[in-house]
């Protein structure tokens, strides 16, 4: 088992844990799944999925289960742990950060920004990986995509700004209608007023992200931080000089792509030809 492998065994582990407690908990307040899912907004089922961690409960399940089921804290200690277990561990820090962003700057080439992608797209993706992952880290990491997706609906909004390749939207991991429905998502998401979703395309004669993907956040204090990923590996690179360097590249990136409005009009252009 190598290093990334064992982290996502030790997460696992960790939800697995935690689902443990819920379900002692419960059994000792004399509470049955249903009456515990009726009390939260969930189903008998998905408080088994909790339970048999198969499932990662949302924060604010944690914290109405622990009030619930008097668990006098119990449960809500689990509530980093268990959040940090959804994801990679290379991840772990850039998505800290994204809970704290007030602006982020993002340029992609390989796949449709994992903020930005359908529940279809993701599984497809995710069952591309190599050496394959198990169904429950599959699993886990749709639900974490999913949540991070929240920062859609944050107040106050985040500054948000995407800048793809065409070959990003032209993939059609997952089939057809895998790709359709992610097209349509994009058109959907484009027209927030806090988004700004631009396409790089592929007859540019200019295009500054020749070093391949990368993301900058800006967190509420104002520092800059530069993310960039690659083959299961992580830079996170807190360096106020080479943040700025990127949000600048970024900047000039954006400059060369098309302008929302034509973007748009491209995707749709794009989602016509399938």
């Amino acid at each position: 088992m190598d290093a990334a492998q064992a982290a996502d065994k030790a997460g696992q582990d960790v939800v697995i844990a935690f689902g443990q407690s819920l379900k002692t908990l419960r059994v000792r307040a004399g509470m049955q799944r249903d009456e515990l899912g009726r009390r939260l907004g969930y189903s008998a089922s998905t408080i088994a999925s909790f339970e048999q961690g198969r499932r990662i409960p949302p924060p604010r399940a944690i914290d109405q289960a622990d009030k619930e089921l008097g668990a006098d804290n119990l449960l809500t200690v689990w509530k980093e742990p268990v959040e940090n277990a959804q994801y990679p561990v290379f991840f772990q820090g850039m998505a800290q950060l994204e809970k704290h962003a007030i602006e982020l700057l993002s340029y992609d080439t390989l796949v449709v920004k994992g903020l930005l992608q359908t529940e279809e797209y993701m599984r497809a993706v995710l069952a591309l990986r190599r050496p394959v992952l198990d169904t429950e880290i599959i699993e886990q990491r749709v639900t974490a995509r999913l949540a991070r997706q929240e920062i859609f609906d944050r107040r106050p909004a985040p500054l948000l700004s995407f800048v793809m390749c065409e070959s990003v939207l032209r993939r059609r991991f997952g089939g057809t209608e895998v790709l359709r429905g992610q097209l349509e998502h994009l058109l959907l998401v484009g027209q927030r007023r806090n988004v700004e979703l631009q396409v790089m395309p592929l007859d540019s004669v200019e295009n500054s992200g020749v070093d391949g993907p990368f993301t900058v956040v800006t967190r509420e204090d104002g520092k800059k931080f530069l993310y960039v990923e690659a083959q299961g590996t992580s830079s996170l690179e807190t360096d106020p000089k080479q943040a700025a360097l990127a949000a600048a590249r970024c900047g000039i990136i954006r400059s060369q792509a098309l302008t929302p409005r034509e973007s748009l009009a491209f995707i749709e252009k794009l989602l016509g030809e399938l």
